[in-house]
């Protein structure tokens, strides 16, 4: 009776023991990727793909912080780089210039005509003798002297230029009054100005010297 009740017990517990295999086995299979081979993510190739991308985004024009705008090359910068150079070397025209025109006692009376360029014109005068003329008549065209003169003359900033004029060089009662000035930098200039005089004075056989940047050598006189 004992013998039987001992093989009883010794199959119960190897029973018990094939159950126990059998659950953990079944817990650690189809579940555990190392079962199946397909291993989890390591650190290294998260990190090769993300550097990946980055490299993929600069090449294609985004910039690094997301912004989307490649920087531009260091020696794409446009025309402030090489500086504006509009204006440079050309010749004054009468609407380049402001003029004034003052009286002169000494030595010889004569009027002043001084040429300033406005403000942000930088011209020259090439052309070494302005025209003058006094109403619209022939008769009222100053005629050169050919006294003074630089060519050619720059005009910029505070810079100016002069030229004399005598509007009567002849003697008597003979001549014509007039009250304005027409002032070009060349006879077919097609802006003349017409500058104020400081009185009216009589007109006849006038004469004008050349541009000048010195006072003194556009007092006018018949050579």
């Amino acid at each position: 009776m004992r013998s039987r009740l001992a093989t009883r017990s010794a199959r119960l517990v190897l029973a018990a023991a094939v159950v126990t295999a059998l659950a953990a086995t079944t817990a650690c299979g189809p579940e555990d990727p190392s079962e199946t081979g397909a291993a989890a993510p390591s650190a290294s190739t998260s990190a090769s793909t993300s550097t990946s991308a980055s490299t993929e985004g600069t090449e294609s024009g985004e910039s690094s912080d997301g912004k989307g705008e490649a920087e531009a090359p260091a020696g794409d910068k446009g025309d402030s780089a090489s500086g504006d150079k509009s204006g440079y070397g050309q010749s004054c025209g009468t609407n380049d210039l402001d003029f004034t025109v003052t009286w002169e006692a000494q030595p010889i009376s004569h009027y002043l005509v001084t040429a300033k360029a406005k403000s942000g014109i930088t011209c020259y005068l090439d052309v070494n003798t302005p025209s003058v003329s006094f109403g619209s008549g022939a008769d009222g065209v100053a005629s050169p002297v050919g006294q003074g003169g630089e060519d050619p003359i720059k005009l910029s900033g505070t810079s100016v230029a002069y030229a004399g004029i005598n509007a009567k060089t002849t003697e008597g009662e003979g001549g014509k009054q007039f009250e304005h000035v027409i002032i070009a930098t060349s006879e077919d200039d097609p802006n003349p100005a017409e500058v104020e005089l400081p009185d009216a004075p009589t007109v006849d056989k006038p004469i004008v010297t050349n541009w000048s940047t010195k006072r003194d050598e556009v007092i006018p006189r018949i050579v």
